[in-house]
């Protein structure tokens, strides 16, 4: 069973207990909300800044997303770049312009 299939199944239980409905999802929103509260506690997001620190974080994660991206392209175009000269560099040895120029 799923989280939500027993909170479900609790609920059935109470209200068929005689507790009103309304009142039992009255209590499970109290509940969630006061340990999402707790849990953002925990992880130092409490307070009013929160908010401004998650942006923050989003954005030092965009532009670090960026950089790797702009890294991993750059190396590719190395790549390229240095096997297009080695293959300009065969050529080369195999017409014998190399040997031509040595002399």
């Amino acid at each position: 069973m799923t989280d939500g299939t027993i909170l479900a199944h609790l609920m059935e239980d109470a209200h068929a207990a005689g507790t009103e409905l309304v009142t039992l999802k009255a209590m499970a929103e109290e509940a969630a909300e006061s340990g999402a509260q707790r849990a953002m506690a925990a992880i130092g997001l409490a307070d009013e800044a929160a908010h401004k620190d998650v942006a923050e974080l989003r954005q030092l994660l965009a532009a670090w997303r960026d950089a790797k991206s702009s890294m991993r392209r750059a190396v590719i175009e190395w790549l390229v770049r240095i096997g297009l000269a080695t293959l300009l560099l065969v050529l080369a040895v195999r017409h014998g312009l190399i040997a031509e120029l040595l002399r």
